[in-house]
């Protein structure tokens, strides 16, 4: 067994696991913040229902997304302990901060905003989630900053075989750390949108609450319309042309462009092949690669057969990378679609009685974060063979210490604590949607 392999495998499976959960955390945290601030100014009993509701979402997404995060970073001292000291003093300051100054932000104010309704004024709850929304928006940015770090290093001198921080500012604001996370971001928004219109689709389907789901469709239509072209342009074309710049081998085998040349195509489909590596049944729109690389469609895009050999994806790492990418827009230009349908529909109000769309977007709402998981493999795929971009390859950075039967018993004991926990995590919010939002107060009862 590959030791290496199996320490890729298990960081892999544990964080895609994880990430299922901050998107649709932060996504519903702002569409929170959007119906709170309704029921707050307005006074609507409606949307304050629609708060409760979804609220509850929120509650169990942001628990099991924390027993699950806690895991990841022990693996850096266990499997990756060359890697640990190579970033160990770059990587500790954002950490830090996102524990610091974001989640007890967030989970401070999730506390009181579960438990204060009713009990600090509408203002004070309605600040409690806006602050758990701000949290939660930190708290990605800070993991962002770390991992971009590993895609466009900056700010740092080699010394003793380590990278030592020399600037903080330049390793924050390294060259990908906004675009990745403004494009991050969008699709967390998109999460959220679409989960808001599929738990308020499943509503209508049902029966429950009919006075409460056509404004949850609405608002989540609104939410994820808006989300979905923001993924597209500015921040995907912005992040598209980052990583043209900085980090131009995953550019090329993300696009499938094996050769350098001035107009390159944007390939829309091709099935890619390994033996030897190449395309084939290729549907490609010349000059728009070049256009989304350099904004110029006669610009040269250089091809992965122009660098060196051990320094671009390879094999199956290669093959993930284009079809990881090109199925991310695929679902981004599909929920671009459905969202604006859904706006439309609704504006003629018809969308809480178009039962057939209704059950699209039920069966729609959790490809968002499959888009998300395409994206992070996309990124993490893209760049190797490094673990830190032209810095350190992943071959070289795994403990040497731990072997590849203690690897794999842990992953398999992962597998079924994290299998255990995304089936108690399914079984509440569909339990809690299928509950439905809890009935209006009784005539003279408070709220």
């Amino acid at each position: 067994m590959d030791t290496v392999l199996l320490a890729r495998l298990q960081f892999a499976f544990t964080i895609g696991f994880h990430f299922i959960f901050p998107p649709i955390s932060i996504g519903l945290a702002w569409a929170l913040v959007v119906i709170e601030g309704l029921g707050w100014r307005t006074g609507d009993q409606a949307w304050v229902r629609l708060g409760k509701f979804f609220g509850k979402l929120l509650a169990i997404t942001f628990a099991v997304g924390v027993a699950t995060g806690v895991v990841m970073e022990f693996q850096f001292g266990t499997n990756w302990a060359t890697y640990s000291r190579f970033v160990g003093d770059v990587f500790g300051a954002p950490l830090a901060a996102e524990a610091v100054f974001a989640f007890f932000l967030e989970s401070g104010f999730l506390g009181l905003y579960l438990f204060g309704r009713n009990r600090v004024s509408r203002g004070v709850h309605w600040f409690a989630i806006l602050m758990v929304a701000v949290g939660a928006t930190l708290s990605a940015f800070w993991i962002l900053v770390a991992n971009s770090w590993q895609q466009t290093p900056a700010g740092f001198t080699l010394a003793n075989g380590r990278a030592e921080l020399t600037s903080f500012a330049e390793a924050v604001w390294n060259p990908s750390s906004l675009p990745r996370f403004f494009h991050t971001m969008v699709a967390a928004l998109v999460t959220g949108g679409f989960a808001v219109m599929g738990a308020s689709a499943w509503l209508a389907l049902k029966g429950k609450s009919p006075e409460l789901a056509p404004r949850a469709l609405k608002l989540g239509a609104a939410f994820a319309l808006a989300a979905s072209l923001l993924a597209l342009y500015p921040t995907g074309h912005w992040h598209a042309q980052q990583v043209a710049a900085t980090q131009p081998e995953k550019f090329a085998a993300i696009e499938g462009i094996f050769d350098s040349q001035r107009a390159a195509p944007l390939v829309v489909f091709g099935i890619p092949g390994t033996d030897p590596p190449g395309l084939s049944a290729r549907i490609e729109i010349p000059g728009l690669g070049s256009w989304l690389a350099h904004g110029d469609v006669e610009a040269e895009v250089k091809g992965l057969r122009d660098f060196p050999a051990d320094q671009v994806p390879r094999g199956a790492e290669f093959v993930l990378s284009f079809l990881s990418f090109h199925h991310m827009v695929m679902l981004g230009m599909l929920f671009i679609g459905l969202s604006g349908l859904a706006a439309l529909l609704a504006w003629r109000r018809r969308l809480a009685t178009t039962r057939w769309f209704l059950w699209l977007l039920v069966l729609a709402s959790p490809l968002p974060v499959a888009a998300c998981q395409l994206g992070w493999i996309t990124a993490e795929v893209g760049r190797q063979p490094w673990i830190v971009y032209r810095l350190l390859r992943t071959a070289e950075a795994a403990s040497p210490s731990v072997s590849a039967g203690e690897i794999l018993a842990s992953l398999i004991g992962f597998g079924l604590v994290y299998l255990l926990l995304g089936a108690l995590w399914l079984y509440l919010v569909l339990k809690k949607v299928a509950q439905g939002p809890e009935p209006p107060p009784a005539a003279g009862g408070g709220a």
